[in-house]
């Protein structure tokens, strides 16, 4: 098992920065794909950015492009989001998502909320135009 806790959220004024973190715990021997997620009042839980196991491939939506920054510490065993030039429509409940390692996709990003086995709780961020 493991357990995802995220931290860092807040409110903010556009063009602020912001970086959250997601510390994991439990199994941390072999996690694999993890990934961060927004979901906003009354809309679905949406893919913000997402990165391979090993770090080496990553994905952003385009809505946050050249924006925000995905990474990991694999010796921490945290993941982190750094979020430049914050806009209102990034106001959401944050969240961070882990899978198990495969050795078929070990190098892959995954985009789905099915995807992801395990969840943090969320963090709020809010940004205020």
């Amino acid at each position: 098992q493991v357990q995802l806790v995220e931290s860092g959220g807040g409110l903010v004024q556009a063009g602020d920065s912001l970086g959250l973190a997601c510390v994991l715990s439990g199994r941390t021997d072999s996690p694999g794909a993890m990934g961060w997620f927004r979901q906003a009042p009354g809309k679905q839980r949406d893919i913000v950015a997402a990165v391979s196991a090993f770090g080496e491939t990553t994905f952003y939506a385009e809505s946050v492009k050249a924006r925000f920054t995905i990474s990991k510490d694999d010796d921490s065993h945290i993941l982190y989001l750094q979020m430049n030039d914050l806009k209102p429509e990034d106001t959401a409940v944050y969240y961070c998502a882990a899978r198990d390692r495969s050795s078929s996709n070990i190098h892959s990003y995954f985009l789905k909320v099915d995807d992801y086995a395990y969840w943090g709780q969320g963090t709020q961020v809010t940004v205020s135009s």
